[in-house]
């Protein structure tokens, strides 16, 4: 079976004038698809650059990384924003949501790029906002949703084009601890349905929500719970 993910030796280097710094070294693993993976380490371990590989926002200085049998490598910026379009979903602690838009308005917005129906947009956005409990908030912009209400509203966009992969980076970061539990509960229904989820943070009960879990520390993998290193 070939694995959904599949990244071999990825460096990456980061040059800074005179100082260049190895921000990954060497990093080997793969996803199977309908898997629910946690990434984790400390501020400055790699994570968050790891994070930008996978999801196609910026490419390895050196190893091969393949998603859904596709090697990103010699992509173009093209081929690297349709891959970010239909292939990842991306939930951010931040939310990223149009201020001004409404909710059901900012799930439609990857919809558009990707070119489905308006007619279609807006049933699946509707669809899909019920399913994570917003079904009350559609015409609702951000400044009158919770914490825990945008994030659901991030969550609802990141699945709009049916990706094959579910990316959050650190979404929990600013909820309280009863949204945070709140929004797991949501990927892991999401994961029993057959999504796959990766998800980056730094938290470890969080983490512990993950079926798997990839430490990485000064850009290496130090554990692996689905392989030992």
């Amino acid at each position: 079976m070939i694995p959904l993910i599949d990244v071999k030796g990825i460096t990456k280097i980061y040059n800074g004038g005179e100082i260049a710094t190895k921000a990954l070294s060497d990093v080997s693993f793969e996803i199977e698809k309908g898997e629910f993976v946690a990434i984790v380490g400390p501020s400055g371990s790699g994570k968050s650059t790891l994070m930008h590989i996978l999801g196609c926002l910026d490419i390895p200085t050196s190893g091969t990384y393949i998603i859904n049998g596709r090697n990103v490598e010699n992509m173009n910026d093209d081929e690297l924003a349709n891959i970010r379009n239909k292939e990842i979903g991306f939930v951010f602690q931040a939310y990223n949501l149009l201020s001004r838009t409404t909710s059901i308005k900012n799930v439609c917005l990857p919809m558009i790029y990707a070119g489905i129906p308006k007619t279609e947009r807006y049933e699946r956005a509707k669809n899909l906002l019920i399913s994570v409990g917003l079904g009350n908030k559609l015409f609702n912009s951000p400044n009158q949703l919770s914490g825990g209400e945008k994030q659901r509203v991030a969550i609802a966009r990141s699945m709009a084009t049916e990706p094959s992969i579910i990316l959050a980076d650190e979404p929990t970061g600013n909820l309280a601890s009863k949204q945070s539990m709140e929004i797991m509960d949501i990927f892991d229904e999401l994961n029993i349905k057959g999504n796959t989820i990766i998800l980056i943070t730094h938290e470890e009960n969080i983490a512990k929500r993950a079926k798997r879990i990839i430490s990485i520390m000064d850009g290496k993998i130090v554990n692996d719970t689905g392989r030992l290193n």
